[in-house]
């Protein structure tokens, strides 16, 4: 089954463009190096009544909003081999000595086995 990793992070809409510019980078980066997706989506439609609402889980402040990312491998041996190589791309390595669109420590992430694929 494929192996998806998956980002919540809070960005400061003012920083959305400098965030797509980074993204759009960073999704040719990991499709170069062998992910099947890489998808980033800015939440328009988060105020639901049902749950965790994802501003809440993200701690969103004010001028803030939600950015949920995915990316899918293969596998998760895939993901490592992908992600190893994407680590080293130059392009990544440039990206990594800027300043960051969002504040870092406030990213959620983690890795998931896709368990239903309809």
């Amino acid at each position: 089954m494929p192996y998806v990793d998956a980002f919540v992070l809070p960005v400061p809409k003012r920083k959305l463009a400098a965030y797509r510019r980074i993204s759009r980078m960073a999704g040719k980066v990991w499709r170069h190096h062998g992910a099947l997706e890489y998808r980033e989506c800015v939440g328009n439609d988060l105020r639901v009544k049902m749950g965790v609402p994802f501003p809440r889980l993200a701690k969103v402040r004010p001028g803030e909003t939600v950015v949920f990312s995915w990316i899918v491998y293969k596998s998760r041996a895939a993901r490592d081999r992908v992600n190893a190589k994407v680590m080293k791309d130059p392009r990544m390595a440039k990206a990594m000595n800027q300043p960051m669109p969002f504040d870092v420590k406030r990213m959620t992430m983690g890795g998931f086995t896709v368990f239903v694929d309809v």
